[in-house]
């Protein structure tokens, strides 16, 4: 019993410290926050094709999280990049692996694609 909750103590220290540390590089914004930036930014749907062609916001490139490493060569580090998946887990991954890769600027959709409500496109 002592070992259960010596574990979940770290595993909740671990977490939260998780959480503040991406805070620190990470800008998760609004719909409406979003929509002000992204023309100007690298705006990149890091969903998996099948997903991408199903709808995308007006714009975006689609560069998949399982990708991503390999793809870095089409993102510039000197431009804000602005990322969205199905619901923002996705995204925070590719935020994750592009700022250890020393990109500086990277915002996140808050709540993803599923909450977008501006122009789409569809293949």
């Amino acid at each position: 019993m002592e070992f259960l909750v010596i574990l979940i103590v770290v595993l909740a220290a671990f977490l939260i410290f998780r959480f503040f540390r991406q805070r620190m590089y990470l800008k998760t914004l609004t719909e409406d926050q979003f929509r002000e930036g992204y023309r100007k930014a690298q705006l990149i749907d890091v969903r998996e094709p099948q997903e991408f062609k199903r709808g995308h916001i007006l714009g975006a490139r689609n560069i998949p999280v399982t990708q991503m490493r390999q793809r870095l060569v089409e993102m510039r580090k000197d431009k804000p990049v602005y990322l969205y998946c199905q619901g923002g887990s996705r995204a925070a991954r590719a935020a994750q692996l592009l700022h250890k890769k020393g990109y500086k600027d990277i915002s996140v959709l808050k709540g993803g694609f599923k909450k977008w409500t501006g122009k789409i496109k569809q293949s």
